[in-house]
């Protein structure tokens, strides 16, 4: 499991670099990158709705269109004519216009008490995890300068520390992290994680001039993302602890489904965002 795991991961590491270098070609339009965007979005989205309960699951097109819609949008507004500061509040501002029209079509169907709000709020939830917190990875593309490597770093010191915590976890591993959510997860492999996340930070930051406050910053940056990336595995977790499920789907070997692949750098995308951008 160990090696398939580390094989597998370096496989989609490398593609997700290739997609970056590629896309490079067309910018400012990045129209390979939002089309991997769209398709992971989509498989996830599927995921996520099938594991909520059949009583209260919402109605996966909604929930595809808002993702669609939200992750489009930063491509669409560039096409447009560049990420202003106005554009960049469209994102939020389709987000509150999504919550409305959940509650709409919940309106058009209802038929029976008890269920509408649950399936309304569970749509809600599904946009805003897997629609508004991967659009600003496609926020950070648009930075004025060196976004593709910060967007690299955005996804790989998560996923760096997520490979860390497990390869850690493995060999090192005898105090619980979070019995309750993730019993597998240790202190040790924690710390393994975050060391691995630092080191891919510092490393970048030796290439390309991303940090402007040097050594110090790329070890802070590490350990923040790093720490996100635990966070937004542990809530993947609940959510499946939650649905009584092992793992989202079978879709990719040696991790589970798309969404378990995705988990760690749905948290890290808004901070690193805000990081690069202040």
């Amino acid at each position: 499991m160990l090696k398939t795991r580390l094989l597998l991961g370096s496989l989609m590491a490398a593609a997700a670099g290739g997609v970056l270098f590629v896309d490079s070609f067309f910018a400012p339009y990045f129209p390979i990158l939002l089309l991997l965007a769209l398709a992971v979005g989509v498989l996830a989205t599927r995921e996520l709705v099938a594991l909520i309960p059949p009583q209260n699951r919402p109605r996966e097109w909604l929930c595809l269109f808002g993702v669609v819609a939200l992750v489009s949008l930063p491509f669409v507004f560039q096409s447009l004519g560049g990420l202003t500061p106005p554009a960049r509040e469209i994102t939020p501002f389709a987000f509150a216009s999504f919550v409305l029209i959940a509650l709409q079509v919940e309106m058009f169907f209802y038929h029976l008490p008890g269920q509408c709000v649950a399936r309304a709020a569970h749509a809600v939830f599904a946009v805003g995890y897997l629609g508004l917190l991967p659009s600003f990875f496609l926020m950070i593309r648009w930075l004025p300068e060196h976004s593709g490597w910060m967007l690299a770093l955005a996804i790989f010191v998560p996923k760096c520390c997520d490979i860390g915590a497990y390869a850690a976890g493995r060999i090192f591993g005898k105090h619980p992290f979070t019995s309750l959510l993730s019993p597998k997860k240790t202190w040790e492999g924690i710390a393994g994680g975050l060391v691995f996340a630092v080191v891919t930070a510092v490393a970048a930051g030796e290439f390309v001039p991303v940090f402007r406050h040097g050594l110090v910053e790329a070890i802070a940056f590490g350990l923040v993302v790093g720490f996100a990336g635990i966070l937004g595995d542990l809530a993947e977790s609940m959510i499946k602890r939650d649905a009584l499920a092992k793992d989202a789907s079978r879709a990719v070997p040696g991790f589970g489904g798309v969404l378990d692949v995705i988990d760690s750098i749905l948290f890290a995308g808004p901070v690193a965002y805000y990081w690069f951008a202040r």
